[in-house]
């Protein structure tokens, strides 16, 4: 295949599985971390990509800081939309493809079903404006770019990035001996990041343009996500049920975010795999570490 292909955020825990999968695929990949290369500095973004000429610029990166975002909007904005305006108007320059990775945070919850891309966005902070500002400025500047919106992002990688993601901290909890207390009125699509990267290559390589959902596939609250990790894990914690009247946050958070990937089964992508598969797939990979 031969062609270009630069991915943003190239260090977290879905940029090393997109590095990896079109590397793969035959592409020529060109990875950026944060301190290589800024996409709120435009004249800097614009002489990286000058020399590359990219067939596609895939955007990891994010300010994900959910809760510190109500205190820093500005940097939230700066990075999770500024940002992508930026990459936006070099795609634009390069005749680039851009594909940007948004979040289920644009919606507010309150439908009590998996929202499908077709549901008016409602975001509940200054983390989820900035995600859904960075979605319409990348639909302002192109006529067609491939925005995928997504939930709970985990893999592997997870295990070496400062945050990591949530099956560490679940697995940190269970080292420690004491009751564990997961929210059970929260409920998401847990997304396994490995999957995300095969189902946005394929997108890439499909005539398919525009916005998609690409969440896990499985609506779940978090505290029986967390059971079925301890389940995978071989684990016994006491494992207790709680809500968000206990466990308030700077940030409002939206109850039901599951997404439904209607576009992605309409256009033939492959679907995701099962909660079940995706977790023992994760501890596979945990394993070979």
């Amino acid at each position: 295949m031969g062609e270009n292909i630069v991915v943003f955020g190239a260090a977290g825990q879905l940029g090393v599985e997109l590095v990896r999968v079109f590397a793969a695929r035959g592409y020529s990949v060109h990875s950026f971390n944060r301190a290589s290369v800024d996409i709120t500095n435009l004249e800097s973004l614009e002489r990286t990509l000058a020399p590359l000429d990219p067939y596609a610029i895939v955007n990891a990166a994010a300010y994900n800081q959910v809760d510190v975002a109500e205190q820093e909007p500005q940097a939230a904005y700066s990075a999770n939309a500024l940002g992508v305006r930026n990459l936006a108007l070099a795609c634009r320059q390069l005749d680039a493809l851009l594909v940007h990775f948004s979040t289920d945070y644009v919606f507010d919850g309150t439908l009590g079903r998996p929202y499908v891309e077709e549901d008016r966005p409602r975001p509940l902070g200054a983390y989820a404006v900035s995600k859904l500002a960075g979605e319409l400025y990348a639909q302002a500047y192109l006529d067609a770019p491939l925005i995928l919106r997504t939930s709970g992002v985990f893999g592997p990688g997870g295990m070496r990035t400062a945050r990591g993601n949530f099956v560490e901290l679940m697995l940190r909890l269970a080292k420690s001996g004491q009751p564990i207390r997961v929210v059970e009125d929260h409920v998401a699509s847990p997304t396994y990041a490995p999957a995300l990267a095969e189902r946005t290559a394929d997108l890439v390589a499909s005539p398919h343009r525009g916005l998609f959902h690409a969440g896990g596939g499985t609506a779940i609250s978090w505290h029986d996500f967390a059971a079925k990790i301890f389940q995978a894990a071989g684990l016994t914690p006491e494992l207790r049920r709680t809500d968000e009247r206990e466990y308030r946050t700077a940030a409002r958070r939206p109850k039901f975010s599951a997404l439904e990937n209607a576009r992605m089964a309409a256009c033939g992508i492959t679907a995701m795999p099962s909660i079940e598969n995706a977790l023992a797939s994760y501890f596979a990979a945990r394993g070979n570490a």
